[in-house]
């Protein structure tokens, strides 16, 4: 099936694509929500800023498709909710898809949909969730030509790591489960990096013709988020998922610009941090 809802996600110069993650109420967690408490004005700012995508969940998804023109961000439907982030974690663990999200989707004009397959230490549960919710998923996208993104999410043991984004970098375990969610029919995969990003080639191998998207993870500075962008993109990888890196950071239009012009004009790092100090200049000089 041709999958034409792609053609508004990634750029048709370049083949990427930025998606920025503000889903992250969706989870009960309240560390999650800090710098994204006022979702008007975040998606009001990502609007302006122009990824290429922006991820929300069915009750924020309004706030981004009332926004009339067609050079807005593409929509990615958030499509399951889990509580595996708290630490401790509840004495019940659960992941539960959204109904009818397919549907939904459609009604709201997505680009695409999102679905976890999450590995979380001793709850096999949680996976066994996941999978049920993807081959659902999966049924009814096929019948909507609705592209189904799988967010394969190894993770470490909550008690352990200290609750939250924490993810197992360990390769093997990346492509392993990244080899799952294409089994189980992917038409994108969002994936965590791994320890050593020199060996994130395996990850694109393993996932074949599905294009790649990397997840961003937990706060880095900007050089180090903007390095591993490229070594990505070098791996082969079709585009990032970035939260927490763009929308907390201190100028978002400004990363989220340095990030675009790395993925659709081959910047390099240096060049991507130019464009970010003169995007904090430019703010700075409009707020003295």
């Amino acid at each position: 099936m041709t999958l034409y809802r792609l053609n508004r996600l990634f750029n048709p110069t370049s083949g990427r694509a930025l998606d920025v993650a503000v889903d992250h109420g969706f989870f009960g967690e309240r560390s999650f929500i800090t710098g994204i408490e006022n979702m008007d004005k975040v998606v009001r700012t990502l609007v302006e800023a122009g990824p290429d995508a922006v991820q929300l969940t069915l009750g924020q998804a309004r706030r981004l498709q009332s926004y009339p023109g067609k050079q807005k961000p593409g929509l990615v439907l958030r499509t399951d909710i889990a509580n595996v982030y708290n630490n401790p974690l509840d004495s019940v663990v659960y992941s539960h898809h959204v109904p009818h999200a397919v549907e939904e989707a459609v009604r709201l004009d997505a680009v695409a949909l999102c679905v976890n397959l999450m590995d979380l230490p001793g709850h096999p549960e949680v996976r066994e969730a996941n999978i049920r919710s993807i081959m659902a998923l999966r049924k009814e996208a096929t019948r909507y030509g609705m592209p189904l993104m799988v967010e394969p999410l190894v993770m470490q043991d909550n008690e352990k790591a200290g609750g939250g984004y924490m993810v197992n970098g360990d390769i093997d375990k990346i492509v392993t489960l990244v080899r799952q969610g294409v089994e189980l029919g992917a038409d994108l995969i969002k994936s965590d990096p791994s320890d050593d990003i020199s060996e994130y080639g395996r990850v694109i191998e393993v996932a074949g013709d599905i294009p790649v998207l990397v997840r961003g993870g937990g706060r880095v500075d900007d050089r180090t988020l903007l390095e591993r962008t490229v070594a990505v993109l070098d791996a082969g990888a079709k585009g990032i998922v970035y939260g927490r890196n763009v929308v907390q950071h201190e100028n978002p239009a400004g990363i989220t610009a340095a990030l675009m012009a790395v993925l659709h004009d081959g910047a390099d790092v240096d060049q991507a941090l130019t464009i970010l100090a003169e995007s904090d200049a430019a703010r700075a000089e409009v707020s003295a």
